[in-house]
């Protein structure tokens, strides 16, 4: 995310509730990375479980000052809905 994004925060968090389309949740680390807020610890987790591929779109709404809320679209526009079970069991297997 471009550093700009930061001016949305008092502090930038240190972790991040990404919330999806379904209800949905995890949490995510957040940290400083050459000008850039990125994605850090749970991402990957949260990418391979909703199977987000290269040429997808992912978009992200500040809601709360530490959750945002992701909405994934294939690379043919349409918005991908993945449910809550296979999402909780990994993020469950990590912790």
């Amino acid at each position: 995310m471009p550093l700009d994004f930061t001016k949305n925060f008092l502090a930038v968090p240190t972790e991040f509730k990404l919330k999806n389309n379904t209800g949905c949740s995890s949490k995510v680390t957040v940290k400083l990375m050459n000008s850039r807020v990125t994605l850090d610890q749970g991402w990957a987790t949260y990418a391979s479980v909703h199977q987000i591929k290269i040429d997808y779109t992912v978009t992200f709404k500040l809601l709360t000052p530490d959750t945002l809320k992701v909405i994934i679209f294939d690379n043919d526009g349409t918005e991908v809905f993945n449910k809550c079970g296979k999402h909780d069991e990994a993020f469950a297997a990590k912790e």
